[in-house]
């Protein structure tokens, strides 16, 4: 069966619909799609490109396209929704309810007076996601008076990646410390840590998820050996149990579910706006 072509239009980074289409196709694991992100298309211009390119990819497969729309201007919809394609636009499916809830009709202005908070904001992601670089895997440790949150847990547990979504999401400024073996023999909070107890945050994962990244990551060896797993996995979990540090197993969760389920356990002030 040929795949499905679908498509994700946005007018600015394309972020917001993939995440929603994304999680609508889950839904239907039987169906084979090609996706492709078209973002930034925010001119006539650029539409009618884009139409005729999937207009020649539906000739191709023979398959209807699937489009998911996130695009403000209504000519640009328009034109969009004209075509012969599954329109699945984001604006429209939620801003008549609106109206209709508000008896006010929406308007662009506050969207276009968004530049200077979209400027501020994207500072203060650049800010985190820097701090988030500079103190990966133990490094600048004088600076965790600095961190919103620690990210505690052995190596490949899924500490660094978590740290830069936490930043790039929400302005969030986080550290992370690898566990070692000495910390994990002895099983008592590092002393680097203990000034941080309330700001730390566990990442567990299973032996066997543990052991698959880390042969990928370095192959055969010590480092990746099924005892060495074995002992590091459940020595850092009783390190959180026993030392009264909450966490998340990390084992079957993306990196977006793990963030997610972070700041909403914790007192995390996000810096950008949703």
């Amino acid at each position: 069966m040929s795949s499905r072509p679908v498509f994700y239009i946005s007018d600015q980074t394309g972020i917001t619909v993939e995440t929603l289409g994304n999680s609508l196709l889950r839904l239907y694991p039987s169906v084979k799609t090609n996706i492709i992100t078209l973002p930034f298309i925010d001119s006539i211009s650029k539409v009618n490109k884009v139409i005729d390119d999937i207009n020649d990819l539906q000739k191709k497969s023979g398959n209807r396209p699937v489009v998911f729309v996130s695009i403000i201007n209504p000519k640009i919809r328009e034109i969009i929704s004209s075509q012969n394609f599954l329109v699945l636009d984001l604006f429209d499916l939620f801003l008549a309810p609106l109206t209709a809830e508000f008896n006010v009709k929406p308007s662009n202005e506050n969207i276009k007076s968004h530049t200077d908070a979209d400027s501020k904001e994207y500072e203060v992601r650049m800010d985190a996601t820097n701090f988030a670089l500079s103190s990966d895997d133990g490094v600048a440790m004088a600076d965790y008076d600095k961190s919103d949150i620690i990210l505690v847990g052995v190596s490949r547990s899924g500490k660094t990646p978590t740290c830069l979504f936490l930043a790039l999401r929400y302005g969030i400024f986080a550290s992370n410390y690898p566990l070692t073996e000495e910390d994990l023999e002895e099983s008592k909070l590092p002393k680097a840590l203990a000034p941080f107890r309330s700001k730390l945050y566990g990442l567990s994962i299973s032996p066997e998820r543990l052991r698959n990244i880390r042969i990928a990551r370095r192959g055969e060896g010590k480092y990746s050996s099924q005892q060495q797993v074995n002992f590091e996995s459940r020595a850092a979990l009783t390190l959180f149990q026993k030392n009264h540090i909450p966490y998340s197993d990390t084992t079957h969760q993306s990196i977006e579910e793990v963030a997610s389920r972070i700041f909403s356990e914790t007192k995390l002030v996000r810096r950008i706006s949703p």
